[in-house]
Formats: structure tokens, sequence, C-alpha cells
């Protein structure tokens, strides 16, 4: 039986090395990706580490289409950031690539190993500030301003 394709968002982040080129080869990985499809993206944007450390990060949101269950995407999203070199020393260490999933259809999900959606989104101006930009149905102004004063910038490339 074929599943009928939900749309799903997915923040892209990292700071450490190539970070910018880190994010487009992970939106290039999950476009190659079995039961993804359409996937579009935001610019990328530079932001100060938000409760980590390192130096400023780069991040985005894609928007894709998936018929993958939510805790499939999760598995697809943590074998592109293993591939990128991701390691896990410590919790909120630098990173090469971090993929978290956000949004799944207007799904919850609400496991040991995934929250969805993500459980603290609408604190992060560089997860609603992209957002925004490919989904300003789902951000309200409101939810904008009260992240106005964490400092986000669009990359210039």
């Amino acid at each position: 039986m074929t599943r009928e394709p939900v749309i799903a968002y997915v923040a892209l982040g990292a700071n450490l090395g190539d970070a910018a080129g880190a994010l487009r080869e992970a939106a290039q990985a999950l476009a190659r990706t079995a039961g993804i499809s359409g996937l579009r993206c935001s610019r990328l944007y530079r932001s100060a580490p938000v409760d980590a450390s390192g130096p400023d990060f780069i991040n985005a949101v894609a928007e894709l289409r998936t018929v993958l269950t939510a805790p499939d995407l999760l598995d697809a999203l943590q074998a592109i950031e293993t591939h990128a070199g991701r390691l896990r020393p410590y919790r909120h260490a630098p990173r090469t690539l971090d993929l978290d999933l956000l949004l799944y259809g207007g799904g919850r999900v609400a496991s040991p190993r995934l929250t969805v959606p993500h459980p603290r989104m609408w604190q992060r101006a560089f997860v609603l500030v992209p957002l925004a930009e490919i989904a300003p149905q789902l951000v309200s102004t409101g939810q904008l301003a009260a992240v106005a004063e964490q400092a986000i910038e669009p990359l210039e490339v």
C-alpha cells in the first residue's frame, strides 16, 4: 500500500568547516533520498549559537514532500548527518551538520527518540525566520516578534 505524501519541514544547521557547503550538500542528499520529493529550501542565514558553543551557525529550513513515516524520515536525516561527519561528543557541541525534523504534516509525535513539532522551534529565530520565508502561513508576526532580539542575518553567497 502506498502512503499519501506528507509535507514536512526540516531545519538545517552547521557551525564547523564549510557550513554553507554542508547545508547545500545536505539539501542535495535530501532531494536524492527515496521517498522524498518536492524539496524547497530557504536562503542561508547566519546566527549566533543558542544554547551551544563554537562559531556562528549557518542555518536554513527545507520543505519537502515525503511518503516516509516520521521515524523513517528521522533515520534518513541522521544518515545524512553521519555521512557529513556529525559527531555527538556532548550535548550542544559544535557540529558539521544538524538536521532537525520540525513539522511532519499536522502530525504529533512524542517518543523518547523524536518529538514533533520540534519542542523548541517557536523559540528560535534561526528556525522561524527561514521557515517564514518558505511557509509564511506557518509563522505569525507575533512569533517572529518574540524572537526578534536573536541576531540572524541572510548570508550573502
